[in-house]
């Protein structure tokens, strides 16, 4: 016999995290009262607020990488040469996976060797409503092999996605150009050409209480940017200019959309080198998403 839930051993949670203390010790602290009781690493990206030391003494069974800088969405990278078991679940410092739902997510990969990826629904406390994305990733327009265990979607939320280690780790991650904010679709794109498929899953619930810790307009201009280098590092010349010229038509006349062109601009010279258009199948899916995006209220350039 055994005394409790026994430990999912087929998951490791990465967290990154900056100068949030109070809401990263909220996620640990669920962290470890879930069933799964999953093996944790933290990467703290430079805080200056106590962070790392407040893990070390509240949470010390947690691994806790300090690189000495941000690395934004690169810190998953380093936390991920670190894990040992086959499946590695993201979480932000302000979203944690409820009870059970590992345990969920890691049977769908362990059925599925093809599924490089599943995202769970998100629920966005305190109100318990779900996140405007979950309805883009319900309907989304991408067809999928029968055995599915969800809508195939494009991309997902790293902040809601248990992923293959293996898969994660020879997609290269995520780009270190991208730094953070919308680096997902990048990472998606790459898996989905080496013949990975991602799927959403309802079942597995992530509850999601966004920081009052945040910049919406920086975050709204490295999204842009992003966008904007995602689009001309892989998709086809005539739909990265059209959709380059949606942008320009369609995002606020400020000086946030400004400063997201002219970053953007600026970093031409490695996303021409890098770039690398995906073949005519996965434009397919890229343009499906796209479109889809343009009807959705998830992804808006404002803020």
């Amino acid at each position: 016999m055994t005394d409790g839930p026994v430990p999912d051993r087929r998951v490791t949670v990465v967290v990154i995290t900056h100068d949030r203390r109070a809401e990263l010790l909220r996620t640990l602290k669920s962290l470890a009262e879930i069933p799964e009781r999953p093996a944790v690493i933290v990467t703290d990206n430079a805080s200056v607020d106590g962070t790392a030391e407040a893990v070390a003494r509240e949470y010390p069974h947690v691994r806790l990488l300090a690189p000495g800088r941000n690395l934004g969405a690169v810190g998953r990278n380093l936390a991920v040469r670190h894990v040992r078991t086959p499946y590695v679940a993201f979480c932000d410092d302000d979203t944690w996976w409820e009870p059970g739902a590992l345990r969920v997510a890691a049977d769908h990969l362990d059925r599925h060797p093809r599924l490089a990826a599943v995202t769970a629904r998100i629920v966005v406390e305190p109100a318990g409503e779900d996140d405007p994305v979950v309805a883009e990733l319900r309907e989304s327009p991408l067809s999928g092999p029968d055995w599915l265990p969800g809508p195939a979607i494009g991309s997902f939320l790293a902040g809601a996605t248990m992923m293959r280690t293996d898969a994660f780790r020879a997609a290269g991650g995520f780009h270190p150009g991208l730094w953070l904010g919308g680096e997902e679709e990048l990472l998606a794109t790459d898996l989905m050409r080496m013949g990975w498929w991602l799927a959403y899953i309802p079942e597995a619930v992530v509850h999601h209480a966004p920081s009052t810790v945040r910049d919406s307009t920086a975050r709204r201009v490295v999204g842009l940017r992003n966008t904007l280098w995602f689009t001309w590092l892989r998709r086809p010349a005539g739909a990265a200019l059209r959709r380059t010229v949606y942008l320009l038509t369609t995002v606020p006349r400020d000086r946030a959309s400004l400063r997201a062109f002219l970053l953007a601009a600026g970093g031409l010279p490695w996303v021409l080198r890098q770039r690398r258009p995906v073949p005519p199948a996965i434009e397919a899916r890229l343009a499906a998403l796209e479109e889809a995006q343009r009807k959705g209220t998830a992804r808006r350039y404002v803020g």
